[in-house]
């Protein structure tokens, strides 16, 4: 896969067929394509030109609420590295965590973008990792915030089964093995508990 596609659902290997209630071609960017011919792809700006992708820069820092969640679908159809979707993301459901007590309607979407993003982060691992560790030849992940916000929030309605299988998924990318053995441990309970 290049530095870029034209969308997020154009990522091989991605479940993700396209942004809900979004129509691509209307979007501005949408048709952007990057200057290459100097090796880093510098993409059109009306004041010129940026290394920043159309996916990295259309969602303002000031968006909350329904336009933070309508800026990120669109975003997700936008020219971007897989990088750039997991960023965009990851910093939603942030700010979706943080708002949570004034707008509790949000928690529905730190769901729906924590597993887009694990699903992205499975389809294109490059989206959190860095080159080669020179030590041990093993990738290099990036902390990721989003998924394990979920797990949290899985883990306090005691959903412990659904938020073990997502902290195993996590734990390829080398963070929350800890988590995976903190909810074998209530997920194991549980069952007994049940069937006792």
């Amino acid at each position: 896969m290049g530095a870029w596609v034209e969308r997020m659902a154009a990522i091989p290997g991605i479940a993700f067929s396209g942004s809900p209630g979004v129509v691509r071609k209307t979007l501005r960017s949408a048709k952007d394509r990057p200057d290459e011919r100097y090796g880093e792809p510098m993409w059109p700006t009306p004041s010129g030109s940026t290394s920043a992708t159309p996916a990295s820069r259309h969602v303002p820092v000031e968006a909350r609420g329904a336009e933070l969640a309508a800026r990120v679908w669109e975003a997700l159809e936008l020219p971007g590295s897989a990088m750039d979707y997991h960023f965009v993301l990851q910093t939603a459901v942030d700010r979706l965590w943080s708002d949570r007590r004034s707008d509790p309607d949000g928690l529905q979407l730190v769901e729906v973008f924590a597993r887009l993003d694990l699903e992205l982060m499975e389809a294109a691992p490059q989206a959190v990792s860095f080159d080669l560790d020179v030590s041990g030849g093993d990738a290099a992940f990036v902390r990721v915030s989003s998924v394990p916000r979920l797990i949290s929030l899985l883990e306090r309605e005691g959903a412990f089964h659904e938020a073990l299988e997502l902290a195993r998924r996590l734990a390829r990318f080398k963070q929350g093995e800890e988590t995976v053995s903190r909810l074998s441990e209530k997920a194991h309970a549980l069952t007994s508990e049940t069937q006792g």
